[in-house]
């Protein structure tokens, strides 16, 4: 079969033939239905400063965020049955350390992302432990389902940030990460979301199709000045950053007011400086945000149960496996807002 892989530590990804997978004790195959490609993909195919622990796993199939159906069970891996549709959580923690053997798995020490240290799902077929895979509701389709892992990032970093009823939130980032932080910060209660972007007209427009009439594109002017008509109404109780650019940093602590917090879940290539002074007079928080708990899981997919039309939408393109390049262009040129690799998807072209 083919799969989608990085082969060597250096830019570029290639597809090749990978053996067909069999699955261990306590993993299951499964059969990809739908993989998305997210900036993490974009930095280890441009083999990003920040991505050079893959070394050591090279060479790997990449691919986190998917969906899927179980089409076979190792020994003790029969809990689900086969056929039913899973959304797979990646990171795979070890069993071993002092904080798995406490049950304490999200403080796992040792644990291996799935399509980053260990085979992934741009491929037609893949083992995944038991434990990471997350059942899908009756109804709910396999693209949505796919939308799984960067949708549970979303959550945790409008948790982090405490959004509560009535908060004013500015999102920095339409890409997905971002459409899914607006969409969770309005269940949350804020009364007014912003979303910025920079030369980002074709994510804006689906920030707005999800429902964000007020959208932000930075190309040609500075945050504070395209901001300017909402910091009338005051500065932004909390600001989630999801871009991953040091620039915007300095003037997101601008447009946040006294004792509001900044969210950072965007990973940076390079140390990033803060004016600490201003931070401590101004009384501001900055808190990182990274992969949500394992028990948000169940919580994101029933949330996805109930607002599957609205979360579709963040889905505008679909790529056959053995035009994979073409899928990273569009996401790596902002043509898109989500792509989904389909390895079951005829190879005519891509879909919009």
């Amino acid at each position: 079969m083919q799969a989608l892989r990085k082969t060597h530590a250096g830019h570029g990804i290639e597809l090749a033939d990978a053996a067909e997978p069999v699955p261990g004790p306590n993993e299951v195959l499964v059969r990809v239905h739908s993989a998305g490609v997210c900036g993490t993909d974009l930095h280890i195919a441009e083999w990003t400063p920040s991505y050079h622990f893959l070394a050591s796993a090279l060479p790997v199939t990449i691919g986190h965020e998917f969906s899927g159906e179980i089409v076979a069970c190792g020994e003790g891996a029969d809990a689900l049955p086969l056929g039913q549709l899973v959304a797979v959580r990646p990171s795979v923690t070890c069993g071993k350390c002092a904080a798995c053997v406490s049950s304490d798995f999200d403080a796992c020490t040792t644990r291996r992302g799935i399509g980053v240290m260990r085979t992934g799902g741009f491929a037609a077929l893949v083992n995944v432990p038991l434990r990471n895979c997350v059942p899908v509701p009756a109804g709910v389709s396999a693209e949505v389902a796919a939308l799984s892992e960067p949708l549970s990032v979303s959550w945790e970093a409008v948790r982090t940030g405490g959004v509560g009823p009535g908060d004013r939130v500015l999102v920095l980032g339409p890409g997905n990460i971002g459409q899914g932080i607006a969409v969770f910060a309005r269940a949350a209660g804020a009364r007014q979301v912003v979303v910025a972007g920079h030369g980002d007209a074709a994510r804006l427009a689906v920030v707005q199709s999800l429902g964000f009439p007020d959208t932000l594109d930075l190309q040609g002017t500075d945050l504070e000045s395209a901001a300017a008509p909402y910091l009338v109404q005051g500065k932004f109780d909390v600001v989630i950053e999801a871009t991953g650019a040091a620039a915007v940093m300095a003037p997101a602590l601008r447009v946040l007011k006294t004792h509001g917090v900044l969210v950072v879940t965007g990973i940076h290539a390079a140390p990033v400086s803060i004016d600490l002074v201003n931070l401590v007079r101004q009384h501001q928080q900055i808190r990182g945000s990274y992969r949500a708990a394992e028990a948000a899981w169940p919580q994101v997919v029933a949330f996805m149960r109930d607002h599957q039309d609205l979360l579709g939408r963040m889905v505008t393109h679909r790529v056959p496996l053995s035009r994979a390049p073409e899928a990273f262009a569009l996401a790596r040129d902002r043509e898109a807002s989500k792509v989904l690799i389909q390895p079951r998807l005829a190879a005519a072209g891509t879909q919009a």
